[in-house]
């Protein structure tokens, strides 16, 4: 595969929040109206995609957090903020990782735009997870990613990323056997 660096190269991912089997929100009360839109289910081996349920916000217009799908390791939570991951047009999540986290190379076929909103977010390029060969994002760091570049990440404190892209998601892990959907 060829390898597009940029000089504001991030990750995503992700995705950081997308798409594989994230938990159904719970109802909200009869009065709410839909304001975002989640992901349910996982497509086979190493590629994820998305399906989508209604995601609810609070009265108080609060995004809705859920457990992120599980193309994701287990521990980040994730919420739509615009837009169907689950759809060919542009959609935003956010995506809440502890301290540690981390996400394994890996890939994805459409642009990404990552921006800091909490903590601080460890990303690198590359077929292997090095952070001796990683760069630090901080709370309103923007950046982007292209289509199809390997990269990882990991979070140092809780933080929270928000990533913006053209659906429908996909995550595809370089190694299959780093796929966590894929191990049952």
């Amino acid at each position: 595969m060829r390898h597009r660096l940029t000089i504001a190269t991030l990750f995503v991912a992700a995705a950081p929040a997308l798409m594989a089997q994230a938990a159904p929100a719970k109802p909200a009360a009869p009065a709410a109206k839909p304001a975002a839109q989640a992901a349910q289910a996982a497509t086979p081996a190493k590629t994820a995609t998305a399906k989508t349920t209604t995601v609810k916000t609070s009265a108080a217009g609060k995004l809705a957090w859920g457990p992120a799908p599980a193309v994701f390791p287990k521990g980040a939570t994730m919420a739509v903020v615009s837009g169907d991951p689950g759809k060919a047009a542009m959609f935003s999540i956010e995506l809440s990782m502890p301290d540690g986290y981390k996400i394994l190379p890996h890939f994805h076929p459409t642009d990404e735009t990552i921006e800091v909103k909490k903590g601080t977010f460890v990303y690198g390029m590359g077929d292997t997870f090095d952070v001796s060969k990683a760069s630090t994002m901080k709370v309103g760091d923007k950046g982007s990613i292209k289509a199809q570049m390997h990269h990882f990440a990991t979070a140092k404190g809780a933080t929270i990323i928000q990533v913006t892209a053209m659906g429908p998601f996909v995550l595809t892990y370089v190694n299959p056997a780093d796929d966590p959907s894929a191990k049952k």
